[in-house]
């Protein structure tokens, strides 16, 4: 039996915490070197897509839970292709590229002072 077939996936998943039970959950493979790096990143990347798809909460149990499992592995797989840095899932990435400076624009206010 699926862990959709039993009618009570969203009350068993509430109760996960890491990214790999969620991944064993969904029955996901997942390279574990991308999770052990990744974790945090893909929980949240999937919240994202989740919370993109607010018609997911009108789907039946076997369809809600075949989403949540084809989100999870299009989380996943954001990271096995991409990193954190260009992904910018957290807020400490998105903030880091609005303070960048362009090298150029550095060395023209060095050159100033100098």
């Amino acid at each position: 039996m699926t862990n959709a077939a039993n009618g009570n996936w969203q009350v068993e998943l509430a109760k996960l915490s890491a990214a790999e039970d969620f991944l064993d959950f969904f029955g996901i493979d997942y390279d574990q070197n991308v999770v052990h790096v990744h974790r945090l990143h893909i929980l949240k990347r999937l919240n994202q897509y989740l919370r993109r798809e607010p018609e997911i909460a009108q789907l039946d149990e076997e369809q809600s839970f075949a989403r949540h499992r084809e989100l999870l592995q299009k989380a996943h797989d954001d990271f096995v292709v991409s990193t954190a840095a260009r992904e910018k899932v957290f807020r400490v990435f998105q903030d880091a590229e609005a303070k960048s400076y362009p090298l150029e624009r550095l060395r023209g206010t060095l050159t100033a002072r100098g």
